[in-house]
């Protein structure tokens, strides 16, 4: 399984958002500072995350979250309660 997930920075608020196929390793990397892209925005919390067969489908379904803004407002819109859970 494929996974596209979104995380939440719980030291300044703003998200994050990318695909792996381990989401429970990708996670803990993330809060053990280990990623780059995110070190300096640790801890974080999972708000959000879609499953897919296709790595293909997870990878494009980034994508598509990063090049539309639109596509990311609409989620936004979809998830707000749970984007106001961890404020």
């Amino acid at each position: 399984m494929f996974y596209f997930y979104v995380l939440k920075s719980q030291k300044d608020g703003n998200l994050y958002h990318g695909y792996s196929s381990n989401l429970k390793e990708r996670f803990d990397s993330h809060n053990k500072g280990k990623v780059d892209s995110t070190k300096n925005r640790c801890p974080f919390k999972l708000i959000y995350y879609e499953t897919y067969i296709s790595e293909k489908d997870a990878r494009e379904r980034e994508k598509q979250i990063k090049r539309r803004a639109s596509t990311y407002t609409s989620l936004k819109r979809r998830i707000k309660r749970s984007l106001n859970d961890f404020e």
